[in-house]
């Protein structure tokens, strides 16, 4: 027994001898130039290793450093540099016929620079094999498979050609096999995205396409967790605009057509400066066709959800360069409008604080372009048969002399209200307005809501006749202004119902909205009645003060005698 253990003892020995001494032995340098030819050849690329050893406990080749060269079209910097480059061989033709075999490459803790001109053509795509002008060196390229291909814990950095615009994107490993530039292989992807999120992509790539290889055909499924659209230039973040972004999607890609179809979510979406991130979510099932060589696609029919509202999307986007243009058509019909309040915050639509929709329907037909920084989108937009609950339009009227006293109720019925919007970055601009309340009568109008929320609204309301002598006015301002727009409204003054018509503009914030007299506009709209009734004389009083108009409207600044 221990005479086996004395030889069990000493065969250990010299194999712990052959496997630290030989490597030593062993000039490994010497196939440094191998090394980098077989890389130069398979990448269409200058490649460059580092001093090499040799380990025969791994069985494979160490290089201290790896540089691989960019298109020079693109840069002069490295496409890909790594501290590190271990090569995966077969130990017996390497030590006995000192022919090079190689199994496996991982690089560990790359640096790749990927850069896009402005035709979008991207700087890997000349990583192809069919590039040397030598046949052989052709030949080898196309025939050399590696088993196993690992990079782990790298940094991809994605800019433009001519902008110092970057994003980064950390924690970047690719696993793949059997790797051949003429058949398909499995391969796998992680990563950190700006801002915290994770990419996961797994599929099957190949044959890498000999003229482009962004072509080469890949069949995958990705999936993305809180993408930060602020931190990856999406959108226009200086601009207060933002949001995360969940996909669950698979792509095919072959013949430089792209065809991608998931679902992907949106959290505390913001759109425009001032307003706020949304509470709720928006879900959005979709398709879209993508075309790599025009670096155009499609938006097939897509449905947008936030809560049971459902509105459908489809249009056109454009990746040439730097920025993603859209063009897109959005459509919803007979949307709840409750499920839509807590979204309405990211779109800078504010409700009054302490009101509430508590009823109604919505209908939307908008069109959405430009880039993704600076989207504009243009439209009509709906609300029908709602309720504003918590929100006494009366109280804030009462500033108003000639519409104080008129009665709506803490919470406000809105028969309709339609209006064309135009929404952008720094704000919202709204054109014929037009709101039915049927205790009041009618608001029409034209405003802004800028990028801090300010309102800027000039209004007409035309009062129902159930409003009128209600809101006739109190004290002496507010009856003369009162019985001043009751006789104009006798001859000819009145809206479509009958009603006075009585200007008025909208302040403050759309949370706090401030309903102040638009005195300019009353002056110049009694003025207007009064040139137009000028051919037919009243037979009132002429000394009357509620004749004369002017003497009427400066009878509301002048003060009371002791």
């Amino acid at each position: 027994m221990n005479r086996n253990l004395r030889i069990a003892a000493i065969v250990l020995g010299v194999v712990v001898v052959v496997l630290v001494v030989l490597p030593f032995l062993i000039p490994v340098n010497q196939f440094r130039g191998t090394v980098e030819e077989k890389l130069s050849a398979a990448l269409g690329r200058k490649t460059q290793v580092g001093n090499l050893s040799l380990s025969l406990i791994s069985g494979s080749l160490g290089a201290e450093d790896l540089s691989i060269a960019d298109d020079p079209k693109f840069s002069r910097s490295p496409f890909l540099t790594a501290k590190s480059l271990k090569v995966g061989v077969e130990i017996f033709p390497l030590i006995f016929s000192r022919a090079l075999h190689v199994t496996s490459l991982t690089i560990d803790k790359p640096e790749v620079l990927l850069l896009r001109d402005a035709a979008g053509r991207w700087n890997f795509s000349s990583l192809s094999a069919h590039k040397s002008s030598d046949p052989e060196s052709e030949s080898a390229a196309s025939d050399l498979s590696v088993g196993k291909l690992a990079l782990k814990d790298g940094r991809i950095t994605v800019g433009t050609v001519g902008s110092s615009k970057r994003s980064v994107y950390d924690r970047v490993s690719v696993a793949a096999s059997d790797v051949s530039y003429t058949s398909e292989f499995p391969v796998k992807i992680t990563a950190s995205l700006p801002g915290g999120g994770s990419l996961k992509l797994d599929g099957r790539a190949g044959p890498v396409d000999e003229k482009d290889a962004a072509l080469s055909p890949l069949n995958a499924t990705i999936t993305i967790d809180s993408l930060d659209l602020a931190r990856t230039g999406f959108v226009d973040s200086s601009a207060g605009l933002g949001g995360l972004l969940d996909l669950n999607a698979t792509l095919a890609s072959k013949n430089g057509e792209a065809r991608t179809k998931g679902t992907l979510k949106l959290s505390k979406l913001q759109l425009v400066a001032g307003g706020a991130p949304s509470t709720v979510p928006a879900a959005v099932d979709f398709s879209s066709n993508y075309d790599l060589r025009k670096n155009a696609g499609v938006v097939n029919p897509s449905a947008i959800k936030i809560g049971s509202a459902v509105a459908h999307l489809a249009g056109t986007y454009q990746t040439p360069a730097e920025e993603t243009s859209l063009n897109l058509k959005l459509e919803g019909k007979d949307l709840p409008a409750r499920d839509l309040e807590a979204f309405l915050p990211a779109l800078g639509v504010n409700l009054p604080k302490g009101a509430s929709l508590a009823a109604g329907t919505l209908n939307a037909d908008l069109t959405v372009q430009g880039p993704t920084n600076k989207l504009i989108t243009t439209g009509s937009v709906g609300l029908y048969a709602a309720k504003l609950a918590g929100f006494n339009l009366g109280s804030k009227l009462s500033a108003i002399s000639a519409l104080a006293g008129i009665k709506t109720g803490s919470d406000l019925d809105i028969q309709q209200l339609t209006t064309n919007v135009h929404v952008a970055p720094d704000g919202i601009r709204s054109e014929n307005f037009n709101a039915v309340v049927p205790a009041l009568g009618t608001l029409v109008g034209n405003g802004t809501i800028d990028a801090k929320n300010a309102l800027d609204f000039k209004m007409i309301a035309t009062l129902a006749s159930g409003a009128v002598a209600s809101g006739s006015g109190t004290g002496a301002a507010g009856g003369a202004l009162g019985s001043l727009l009751g006789n104009l409204g006798g001859r000819g003054g009145s809206g479509k119902s009958g009603g006075l018509t009585i200007p008025f503009l909208i302040q403050g914030t759309a949370s706090d909205p401030k309903f102040i007299p638009d005195v300019k506009g009353l002056a110049t709209s009694l003025l207007k009645s009064q040139l137009a009734n000028a051919a037919a004389p009243s037979k009132s009083n002429a000394n009357s003060p509620n004749e004369n108009p002017l003497e009427g409207i400066t009878s509301l600044f002048k003060k009371k005698k002791p």
